[in-house]
């Protein structure tokens, strides 16, 4: 990729992104030349995005980060997206010495104990494999959207993440819930079933719940902490991966 980097950059991208549909946005990204990733979670955004990048055979590197801990409903989902959109979905697993140091400093299911274990837990299974799956990409595409939580009410299509040394791209930023179940009917496009029974929002299994009505759509995710902007880490700027202390082994 040449010159796109600085927020002056995606500024620019990010305006002319404004304009297109979806099928446009992820074509431009593929235009500007480097490697494009995307991230998906299986969720019922990421769905609509691989879709899109499945009919229109773009040049996007799909992956996702593989826990450990999903559902097996979302497991599944994988190997079904796989065959319905003839792609490769690439995934990366957390190293097994971070899991057992890990579990060793706080115990397996340490994070309900504190926000630090907790992020620790995201830390290991989620940043540290993102930073493997980002190596070398120009563009990170998200199927993050404005009204998924306070959080991230302003996200905008394109931002120059400071941290990764690239360009974040959220396609689906203006979309609004109906509009994205309105193109999952239209496309039939294949989601996790959990998504009928009250989870909007899909993570590791110990970690999310339904929702009860009237909560917003990532009530369930890390419920029992109190701060409602609660995030794994990764998508939020500048955020640091906690150290595990080998000496716990």
């Amino acid at each position: 990729m040449t010159a796109l980097t600085g927020n002056g950059t995606a500024q620019a991208l990010n305006d002319k992104l404004a304009s297109l549909d979806l099928a446009g946005r992820l074509a431009l990204v593929t235009e500007l030349g480097g490697r494009a990733v995307f991230t998906t979670s299986l969720g019922i955004e990421d769905q609509v995005i691989t879709a899109a990048i499945g009919a229109n055979r773009l040049a996007v590197d799909v992956v996702t980060l593989e826990t450990g801990r999903l559902f097996k409903e979302t497991v599944d989902l994988v190997d079904e997206t796989e065959e319905r959109y003839g792609i490769s979905i690439q995934r990366y697993h957390p190293l097994k010495e971070d899991i057992e140091t890990y579990a060793a400093q706080y115990g397996l299911n340490g994070f309900y104990e504190s926000v630090e274990a907790r992020h620790a837990c995201c830390a290991a299974r989620k940043l540290k494999p993102l930073q493997r799956a980002l190596e070398g990409a120009s563009f990170w595409i998200t199927g993050l959207r404005r009204g998924q939580s306070g959080n991230r009410a302003d996200t905008p299509f394109a931002e120059f993440d400071t941290e990764r040394g690239l360009i974040k791209i959220n396609p689906l930023a203006d979309w609004d819930i109906d509009r994205v179940k309105a193109y999952v009917a239209d496309n039939a496009v294949p989601v996790n079933p959990m998504h009928a029974r009250g989870y909007p929002s899909i993570g590791c299994e110990p970690c999310t719940r339904a929702i009860k009505p009237g909560e917003p759509e990532r009530a369930g995710r890390w419920w029992w902490e109190n701060d409602e902007k609660r995030e794994c880490g990764l998508h939020v700027p500048d955020a640091a991966i906690p150290s595990l202390e080998s000496s716990a082994l």
